[in-house]
């Protein structure tokens, strides 16, 4: 089935079930009002939503309408935590050969904030442009409850739904070595509904999405890499290291990006078949190249867009679809 969460003035929004083909929404009211008590109460509440779904795509739902991605906020619009992790060790290895460093490298895990998700258009509110602001077009997924120092099988297990998300961040605001700060967050847009598994059919395997995930900027098509073939360490293996050493609470989300696929060297040429998913993977692949990175950072008016679609070409979960924007006071 696929969620949604429609605007309601409230700060969690309004459960909406979405027809498989995202034309069509129904209310859930009758079943929970917000996701969050879906995810707190999974095993309950998931098979009334799975009734209304089935009903929906089989045109038999009373009450559908049209559905609006441009009324959806995040499908979790709060988030008891979020952590970003580089999924892709092709990205770490480029960057660190764009700065000279031959050693191997470690994945980079590191919280971010959950408190204000954004909806898959909203626009990106910048204070100033010098910040660095770039996108970073990734996969992820959210939750249910996870024991401590679980396995992995059994935290893939725990993988309620996955979405779509634009890691927003401010490059120039980093820490000197690179590593995100507070201030570099700038925050995360998640696509206009979430999926569970099943949804994706044989795409979901080894707790991967085989899927290419694709990437436009103002326009122009910069990237199609495959979501699933490089992603080094599956979802399951994130959240079992998630839960190491606590528990992991129900409507947790791990987004595991910015999507990377390495690059192809021939006669000491490099190339990158598969384009990029941020701007800073493309300024490491230019100083890889040439020896400086030439892109800038996106500018006010920029819009970035991040679709996935299967292999019918139908999309999966809408499209995330941003502009950046001067700062305005609420």
């Amino acid at each position: 089935m696929k969620l949604a969460s429609y605007r309601d003035g409230s700060r969690d929004g309004q459960l909406v079930v979405v027809s498989r083909d995202l034309s069509q929404a129904h209310y859930a009211s009758h079943i929970a009002q917000r996701l969050q008590q879906v995810l707190d109460d999974w095993n309950f509440l998931s098979p009334q939503l799975q009734d209304l779904s089935d009903a929906l795509n089989a045109g038999r739902a009373r009450h559908a309408f049209p559905f609006d991605p441009a009324q959806c906020m995040a499908p979790l619009p709060r988030a008891f935590q979020v952590v970003q992790a580089e999924g892709y060790p092709s990205l770490g290895a480029l960057k660190r050969k764009a700065a000279g460093d031959e050693s191997e490298g470690t994945m980079a895990v590191y919280q971010a904030a959950g408190d204000a998700l954004l909806g898959a258009l909203d626009p990106v509110q910048c204070g100033n442009v010098a910040f660095g602001v770039d996108f970073g077009a990734s996969v992820a997924v959210i939750s249910g409850d996870l024991p401590q120092d679980c396995a992995a099988d059994r935290a893939l297990d725990g993988v309620r739904l996955l979405a779509l998300a634009n890691g927003i961040s401010l490059r120039n605001l980093a820490a000197s070595d690179g590593a995100p700060s507070v201030q570099s967050q700038c925050g995360v847009a998640f696509s206009p509904v979430a999926v569970t598994p099943d949804e994706l059919g044989e795409a979901w395997g080894r707790g991967r999405v085989n899927l290419p995930l694709l990437c436009s900027w103002n326009g122009r098509k910069v990237g199609m890499g495959d979501a699933g073939a490089a992603m080094g360490t599956h979802f399951g293996q994130l959240l079992a290291q998630l839960a190491k050493t606590r528990p992991v609470r129900a409507g947790s989300v791990v987004v595991a990006g910015p999507v990377s696929n390495a690059g192809q060297e021939k006669k000491g040429q490099w190339s990158w078949p598969a384009g990029y998913h941020s701007i800073a993977e493309k300024r490491a692949m230019e100083t890889v190249q040439d020896g400086l990175a030439a892109t800038a950072y996106m500018a006010l008016g920029d819009v970035v867009r991040i679709e996935m679609k299967n292999a019918a070409g139908q999309s999966v979960f809408g499209a995330i679809e941003q502009e950046v924007v001067a700062l305005t006071a609420d």
